[in-house]
Protein backbone atom coordinates (compact mmCIF):
# COMPACT_ATOMS: atom_id res chain seq x y z
CA UNK A 1 0.00 0.00 0.00
CA UNK A 2 1.31 3.57 -0.70
CA UNK A 3 0.76 6.12 1.91
CA UNK A 4 0.19 9.64 0.74
CA UNK A 5 2.63 11.66 3.22
CA UNK A 6 1.44 15.21 3.48
CA UNK A 7 3.65 18.18 2.84
CA UNK A 8 4.84 20.41 6.00
CA UNK A 9 5.19 24.14 4.65
CA UNK A 10 6.95 25.99 7.28
CA UNK A 11 6.13 29.62 7.63
CA UNK A 12 7.71 32.47 9.40
CA UNK A 13 5.67 35.33 10.35
CA UNK A 14 7.01 38.59 9.20
CA UNK A 15 7.51 41.19 12.26
CA UNK A 16 4.91 43.65 12.19
CA UNK A 17 5.82 47.65 11.74
CA UNK A 18 4.84 49.12 14.98
CA UNK A 19 4.45 52.95 14.38
CA UNK A 20 3.46 55.10 18.22
CA UNK A 21 1.56 58.21 16.28
CA UNK A 22 2.13 61.09 18.57
CA UNK A 23 -0.50 64.03 19.02
CA UNK A 24 1.43 67.59 20.65
CA UNK A 25 0.14 70.11 22.28
CA UNK A 26 1.17 72.88 24.10
CA UNK A 27 0.76 70.69 27.79
CA UNK A 28 0.27 67.48 26.49
CA UNK A 29 1.82 64.61 24.41
CA UNK A 30 -1.30 61.83 23.16
CA UNK A 31 0.25 58.68 22.25
CA UNK A 32 -1.10 55.52 20.15
CA UNK A 33 0.65 52.28 19.89
CA UNK A 34 0.20 50.23 16.45
CA UNK A 35 -0.91 47.69 15.85
CA UNK A 36 -1.35 47.08 19.73
CA UNK A 37 -3.81 50.02 19.88
CA UNK A 38 -3.15 51.30 23.07
CA UNK A 39 -3.39 54.81 24.17
CA UNK A 40 -0.85 56.74 26.50
CA UNK A 41 -1.15 60.43 27.75
CA UNK A 42 2.07 62.43 29.29
CA UNK A 43 2.74 66.01 29.67
CA UNK A 44 4.49 67.87 27.08
CA UNK A 45 7.65 68.47 29.12
CA UNK A 46 11.21 66.47 29.84
CA UNK A 47 9.46 63.85 32.16
CA UNK A 48 6.69 63.17 29.29
CA UNK A 49 9.35 62.70 26.53
CA UNK A 50 11.37 60.67 28.88
CA UNK A 51 8.07 58.25 29.26
CA UNK A 52 7.63 58.74 25.39
CA UNK A 53 11.04 56.96 24.96
CA UNK A 54 9.82 54.22 27.31
CA UNK A 55 6.85 53.43 25.79
CA UNK A 56 8.94 53.27 22.27
CA UNK A 57 11.43 51.13 23.71
CA UNK A 58 8.97 48.46 25.38
CA UNK A 59 7.01 48.15 22.16
CA UNK A 60 10.23 47.92 19.93
CA UNK A 61 8.80 51.01 17.75
CA UNK A 62 10.21 50.76 14.10
CA UNK A 63 8.65 54.78 13.89
CA UNK A 64 7.64 57.74 15.46
CA UNK A 65 5.34 60.46 14.16
CA UNK A 66 4.74 63.97 15.57
CA UNK A 67 2.64 66.32 13.85
CA UNK A 68 4.61 69.93 13.70
CA UNK A 69 3.39 72.40 15.86
CA UNK A 70 5.43 74.80 15.97
CA UNK A 71 7.74 74.84 19.41
CA UNK A 72 5.81 72.38 21.39
CA UNK A 73 6.72 69.16 19.26
CA UNK A 74 11.22 70.12 19.25
CA UNK A 75 11.95 68.61 23.23
CA UNK A 76 9.98 65.52 22.15
CA UNK A 77 11.59 65.14 18.87
CA UNK A 78 15.01 66.35 20.37
CA UNK A 79 14.65 63.70 23.37
CA UNK A 80 13.42 60.56 20.83
CA UNK A 81 16.14 61.50 18.54
CA UNK A 82 18.87 61.84 21.35
CA UNK A 83 17.63 58.24 22.03
CA UNK A 84 17.75 56.82 18.76
CA UNK A 85 14.53 56.67 17.99
CA UNK A 86 13.59 57.30 14.31
CA UNK A 87 11.20 60.06 14.43
CA UNK A 88 9.17 61.83 11.88
CA UNK A 89 7.87 64.81 11.76
CA UNK A 90 4.23 65.68 9.88
CA UNK A 91 3.41 68.14 7.93
CA UNK A 92 -0.41 68.83 9.90
CA UNK A 93 -2.22 69.79 6.76
CA UNK A 94 -0.97 66.34 5.37
CA UNK A 95 -1.88 64.24 7.97
CA UNK A 96 -5.49 66.03 7.96
CA UNK A 97 -5.76 65.42 4.53
CA UNK A 98 -5.11 61.89 5.28
CA UNK A 99 -7.61 61.51 7.85
CA UNK A 100 -10.18 63.00 5.90
CA UNK A 101 -9.06 60.47 2.40
CA UNK A 102 -9.60 57.48 5.08
CA UNK A 103 -13.03 59.00 6.91
CA UNK A 104 -11.85 59.79 10.08
CA UNK A 105 -13.87 63.23 10.02
CA UNK A 106 -13.62 63.40 13.77
CA UNK A 107 -11.01 65.03 15.42
CA UNK A 108 -9.79 64.64 19.04
CA UNK A 109 -6.29 64.29 20.49
CA UNK A 110 -6.46 60.53 20.84
CA UNK A 111 -8.14 60.38 17.71
CA UNK A 112 -5.19 62.20 15.88
CA UNK A 113 -2.86 60.35 17.43
CA UNK A 114 -4.06 56.85 15.93
CA UNK A 115 -4.47 59.05 11.96
CA UNK A 116 -0.98 59.72 12.85
CA UNK A 117 0.10 56.00 13.36
CA UNK A 118 -1.74 54.97 10.48
CA UNK A 119 -0.27 57.67 8.48
CA UNK A 120 3.12 56.23 9.74
CA UNK A 121 2.31 52.84 8.89
CA UNK A 122 1.13 53.49 5.39
CA UNK A 123 3.23 56.71 3.74
CA UNK A 124 6.52 55.52 6.00
CA UNK A 125 7.78 59.03 5.83
CA UNK A 126 11.33 59.35 6.35
CA UNK A 127 12.55 60.30 9.80
CA UNK A 128 14.22 63.83 9.98
CA UNK A 129 16.89 65.47 12.51
CA UNK A 130 15.95 67.98 14.87
CA UNK A 131 17.75 71.04 14.14
CA UNK A 132 20.41 72.01 16.87
CA UNK A 133 19.62 74.97 19.07
CA UNK A 134 21.51 77.37 16.83
CA UNK A 135 19.46 76.40 14.08
CA UNK A 136 16.00 76.91 15.63
CA UNK A 137 17.49 80.22 16.96
CA UNK A 138 17.96 81.00 13.50
CA UNK A 139 14.95 80.22 12.81
CA UNK A 140 12.95 82.06 15.56
CA UNK A 141 14.80 85.36 14.14
CA UNK A 142 13.98 84.85 10.58
CA UNK A 143 10.37 84.20 11.25
CA UNK A 144 10.05 87.25 13.08
CA UNK A 145 11.92 89.24 10.63
CA UNK A 146 9.55 88.17 7.65
CA UNK A 147 6.35 88.87 10.02
CA UNK A 148 7.72 92.47 10.55
CA UNK A 149 8.20 92.82 6.75
CA UNK A 150 5.02 91.65 6.37
CA UNK A 151 3.74 94.03 8.81
CA UNK A 152 4.91 97.16 7.12
CA UNK A 153 3.63 96.16 3.32
CA UNK A 154 0.43 96.23 5.13
CA UNK A 155 1.18 99.76 7.11
CA UNK A 156 2.50 101.15 3.85
CA UNK A 157 -0.66 100.45 1.79
CA UNK A 158 -2.72 101.09 4.52
CA UNK A 159 -0.60 104.75 4.53
CA UNK A 160 -1.73 105.26 0.44
CA UNK A 161 -5.36 104.87 1.86
CA UNK A 162 -5.24 107.32 4.29
CA UNK A 163 -6.11 111.28 4.30
CA UNK A 164 -5.89 112.30 7.68
CA UNK A 165 -2.68 113.76 8.72
CA UNK A 166 -2.60 112.08 12.05
CA UNK A 167 -3.05 108.65 10.83
CA UNK A 168 -0.49 109.56 8.74
CA UNK A 169 2.19 110.45 11.12
CA UNK A 170 1.24 107.75 13.18
CA UNK A 171 1.47 104.87 10.59
CA UNK A 172 4.97 106.30 8.89
CA UNK A 173 5.79 105.98 13.07
CA UNK A 174 4.80 102.41 13.19
CA UNK A 175 6.98 101.72 10.13
CA UNK A 176 9.80 103.19 11.16
CA UNK A 177 10.30 101.18 14.17
CA UNK A 178 9.37 98.57 12.36
CA UNK A 179 12.24 99.24 10.07
CA UNK A 180 14.62 99.92 12.70
CA UNK A 181 13.70 96.00 14.23
CA UNK A 182 14.42 94.56 11.24
CA UNK A 183 17.84 96.45 11.29
CA UNK A 184 18.42 94.65 14.69
CA UNK A 185 16.96 91.24 14.03
CA UNK A 186 19.74 91.14 10.65
CA UNK A 187 22.54 92.05 13.07
CA UNK A 188 21.44 89.63 15.21
CA UNK A 189 21.24 86.96 12.61
CA UNK A 190 24.97 88.14 11.36
CA UNK A 191 25.79 87.36 14.90
CA UNK A 192 24.19 83.95 15.56
CA UNK A 193 25.82 82.61 12.01
CA UNK A 194 29.68 83.46 13.04
CA UNK A 195 28.82 81.36 16.05
CA UNK A 196 29.18 77.85 14.31
CA UNK A 197 32.26 77.18 11.85
CA UNK A 198 29.36 74.84 9.77
CA UNK A 199 26.64 77.13 9.40
CA UNK A 200 29.39 80.23 9.01
CA UNK A 201 30.65 77.99 6.08
CA UNK A 202 27.24 77.04 4.46
CA UNK A 203 25.93 80.99 4.16
CA UNK A 204 29.40 82.23 2.80
CA UNK A 205 28.85 79.52 0.49
CA UNK A 206 25.00 80.98 -0.40
CA UNK A 207 25.95 84.36 -0.02
CA UNK A 208 28.87 84.07 -2.83
CA UNK A 209 25.98 83.61 -5.38
CA UNK A 210 24.62 86.75 -6.71
CA UNK A 211 21.00 87.04 -5.89
CA UNK A 212 21.01 85.32 -2.69
CA UNK A 213 21.92 87.36 0.54
CA UNK A 214 22.07 87.46 4.33
CA UNK A 215 18.21 86.75 5.24
CA UNK A 216 17.68 84.72 2.08
CA UNK A 217 20.89 82.80 3.46
CA UNK A 218 19.24 82.32 6.76
CA UNK A 219 16.00 80.98 5.76
CA UNK A 220 17.21 78.82 2.88
CA UNK A 221 19.79 76.92 6.66
CA UNK A 222 16.98 77.28 8.92
CA UNK A 223 14.09 75.96 6.86
CA UNK A 224 15.88 73.27 4.24
CA UNK A 225 18.08 71.44 6.48
CA UNK A 226 18.42 68.89 3.57
CA UNK A 227 19.94 71.55 1.31
CA UNK A 228 23.36 70.60 0.09
CA UNK A 229 22.76 66.76 0.82
CA UNK A 230 19.94 65.87 -1.39
CA UNK A 231 19.70 65.67 -5.14
CA UNK A 232 18.48 68.18 -7.76
CA UNK A 233 14.68 66.85 -7.80
CA UNK A 234 14.11 66.35 -3.89
CA UNK A 235 15.15 69.96 -3.16
CA UNK A 236 13.29 71.30 -5.88
CA UNK A 237 10.22 69.15 -4.83
CA UNK A 238 11.20 69.72 -1.08
CA UNK A 239 10.94 73.96 -1.85
CA UNK A 240 7.52 73.40 -4.01
CA UNK A 241 9.28 75.14 -7.10
CA UNK A 242 8.74 71.57 -9.29
CA UNK A 243 6.42 71.88 -11.72
CA UNK A 244 3.35 69.19 -11.42
CA UNK A 245 1.36 67.49 -14.02
CA UNK A 246 -2.29 68.26 -14.23
CA UNK A 247 -3.43 65.72 -16.68
CA UNK A 248 -6.33 63.33 -17.09
CA UNK A 249 -7.12 61.66 -20.18
CA UNK A 250 -6.21 63.42 -23.38
CA UNK A 251 -6.37 66.97 -21.03
CA UNK A 252 -2.68 68.03 -21.16
CA UNK A 253 -3.28 70.99 -18.05
CA UNK A 254 -0.66 73.52 -17.74
CA UNK A 255 2.40 72.04 -15.18
CA UNK A 256 2.23 74.11 -11.72
CA UNK A 257 4.33 74.29 -8.22
CA UNK A 258 2.52 74.22 -5.32
CA UNK A 259 3.90 72.38 -1.72
CA UNK A 260 6.78 72.52 -0.63
CA UNK A 261 7.95 74.82 2.14
CA UNK A 262 6.94 78.50 1.96
CA UNK A 263 9.26 80.29 3.77
CA UNK A 264 11.85 78.82 1.22
CA UNK A 265 9.62 79.60 -2.60
CA UNK A 266 8.85 83.26 -1.25
CA UNK A 267 12.70 83.90 -0.32
CA UNK A 268 13.96 82.52 -3.58
CA UNK A 269 11.46 84.52 -5.63
CA UNK A 270 13.07 87.09 -4.35
CA UNK A 271 16.32 86.28 -4.77
CA UNK A 272 15.47 85.48 -8.52
CA UNK A 273 14.43 88.94 -8.90
CA UNK A 274 17.52 90.09 -8.11
CA UNK A 275 19.50 87.70 -9.79
CA UNK A 276 17.84 88.79 -13.12
CA UNK A 277 19.47 92.04 -12.79
CA UNK A 278 22.98 90.94 -11.34
CA UNK A 279 23.47 87.72 -11.85
CA UNK A 280 24.98 87.34 -15.81
CA UNK A 281 23.91 83.32 -16.25
CA UNK A 282 20.51 83.60 -14.84
CA UNK A 283 20.00 86.92 -16.52
CA UNK A 284 20.60 85.47 -19.58
CA UNK A 285 18.92 82.12 -18.83
CA UNK A 286 15.79 84.34 -17.77
CA UNK A 287 15.77 86.20 -21.09
CA UNK A 288 16.23 82.84 -23.30
CA UNK A 289 13.52 81.66 -21.72
CA UNK A 290 11.29 84.90 -22.02
CA UNK A 291 12.34 85.31 -25.93
CA UNK A 292 11.09 81.36 -26.67
CA UNK A 293 7.86 82.94 -25.58
CA UNK A 294 7.60 81.93 -21.73
CA UNK A 295 5.89 83.77 -19.10
CA UNK A 296 6.78 86.06 -16.21
CA UNK A 297 6.06 83.64 -13.90
CA UNK A 298 7.15 80.62 -15.75
CA UNK A 299 10.39 82.11 -15.60
CA UNK A 300 11.11 83.55 -12.96
CA UNK A 301 10.03 79.65 -11.22
CA UNK A 302 12.72 78.56 -13.33
CA UNK A 303 15.38 80.38 -12.28
CA UNK A 304 14.17 80.22 -8.72
CA UNK A 305 14.68 76.62 -9.50
CA UNK A 306 17.99 76.95 -11.24
CA UNK A 307 19.39 79.02 -8.33
CA UNK A 308 18.28 76.13 -5.56
CA UNK A 309 19.74 73.96 -7.69
CA UNK A 310 22.71 76.07 -7.89
CA UNK A 311 23.24 76.49 -4.42
CA UNK A 312 22.63 72.71 -3.78
CA UNK A 313 25.88 71.65 -5.58
CA UNK A 314 27.80 74.45 -4.59
CA UNK A 315 26.99 73.18 -0.82
CA UNK A 316 27.42 69.78 -1.45
CA UNK A 317 30.71 70.52 -3.32
CA UNK A 318 31.81 73.00 -0.73
CA UNK A 319 33.06 75.53 -2.78
CA UNK A 320 32.48 79.40 -3.42
CA UNK A 321 30.12 80.31 -6.78
CA UNK A 322 33.17 82.44 -7.88
CA UNK A 323 35.57 79.60 -7.75
CA UNK A 324 32.65 77.61 -10.42
CA UNK A 325 33.52 80.70 -13.11
CA UNK A 326 36.23 80.64 -15.81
Amino acid sequence: MSRIQEKKTITTATSPFIVIGVDVSKDQLDVYVSPAGNHHSFKNDAGGAVELVNVCRDHDADLVVLEATGRYHRMAHETLHGAGVKTAVANPARSRNFARSIGRLAKTDRIDAQVLAEYGERLRPPASTPPSKLQAKIAEITVARRQIVDEMKILKHQQTQTLDDLVIAQIAARISLCQGHCKDLEQLLAELIQEDDGIRRKHEILTSIPGIGLTTAATLISELNELGGANAKQIASLSGVAPMNRDSGSFRGKRKIGGGRKPVRDVMYMAAVVAIRWNKDMAAFYQRLKKAGKPFKVAITAVMRKLLILANTLLSENRLWSETQP
